[in-house]
């Protein structure tokens, strides 16, 4: 694989697969500190506290087009995903929830050619199609109800990202990926907040837990994450990023049987590798074809 990509470009693709693997901790962090909190809160105390932060600490607000753009995605990536993310996981069983929304780097594929214009290579659609088959042999429990709703909301969610993924890469700021990821976070809380005023969802009392929870939610698994996960948009592409998302649930089966005792099947295995094996396949897909494009500006 090294050998087809540019120099620097696996390094690029490692760091960026630590953002999806820390989303892994997700399902474990918002079961066993956040129990019966509404998705809408969970959402907003994710983003708008760290997307506040981060603007402190960058001191530079979007200006002329960026307010626009940055509120688009905002919602994009924060508002709608994380609400039907989580409208998803609260109706459905988690197996179907991950297998749902396993079909994102399918979608950004052909978004990618859609909007981009980026060419729709067959190893790439192959490996997002074995990916999606990967995760629900990883993840999916027979039987599992199939609540409509929740469906929907993963199918919602996936579609979202996958917008968000690649309008990142289309539309590119002026700025580093910290400053970027600051926009975002802070307009996806603020495009949450007044949602959260007319509902007026349940604060549950606040524990130690439930703090440590929401800290790990918001500064690490949303401001440390997107601004590697919106570096390897930029660097690497939203077709070869977008596969990496599923590496999320297979950290979290992973943290399910180290810290909660969960079995792990031969079925779970072998969907793992099986995920792993169209991630690998998709980067070498997109390496390649990189290697080619800078081999003919030479």
């Amino acid at each position: 694989m090294t050998q087809a990509v540019p120099q620097g470009r696996v390094a690029d693709i490692l760091l960026t697969a630590l953002a999806p693997a820390v989303w892994g901790s997700t399902y474990i962090v918002t079961t066993e500190l956040l129990p019966g909190w509404h998705p809408l809160l969970v959402s907003l105390l994710r983003a708008l506290p760290a997307g506040l932060l981060l603007l402190l600490i960058v001191r530079r607000l979007p200006d002329g087009i960026w307010w626009g753009r940055s509120a688009v995605l905002g919602a994009l990536n924060f508002s709608i995903f994380w609400v039907m993310l989580f409208v998803s996981a609260y109706r459905l069983p988690g197996g179907v929830a991950a297998t749902v929304g396993a079909i994102q780097p399918l979608i950004v594929v052909l978004l990618s050619r859609a909007i981009l214009g980026t060419p729709l290579r067959v190893l790439a659609v192959l490996a997002a199609t074995g990916g999606v088959a990967g995760v629900g042999m990883l993840v999916l429990a027979p039987g599992a109800a199939l609540d409509p709703i929740g469906v929907a909301a993963g199918l919602a969610g996936a579609v979202s990202m996958a917008f968000g993924t690649v309008l990142s890469r289309r539309w590119q700021p002026p700025v580093g990926a910290l400053t970027f990821t600051a926009w975002q976070l802070a307009a996806g809380g603020v495009l949450l907040l007044p949602i959260a005023v007319i509902l007026q969802p349940e604060v549950p009392g606040l524990t130690a837990g439930s703090l440590a929870g929401l800290a790990w939610l918001g500064l690490v698994g949303a401001a440390l994450t997107y601004i590697a996960w919106l570096r390897g948009i930029a660097r690497l592409g939203p077709a070869a990023t977008a596969p990496l998302a599923l590496l999320s649930p297979v950290t979290a089966v992973i943290l399910g049987w180290l810290l909660l005792g969960q079995s792990l099947t031969a079925i779970q295995t072998l969907g793992m590798l099986v995920v792993v094996a169209s991630i690998v396949a998709s980067q070498v897909a997109q390496g390649t074809a990189a290697a080619r494009t800078a081999a003919l500006r030479r």
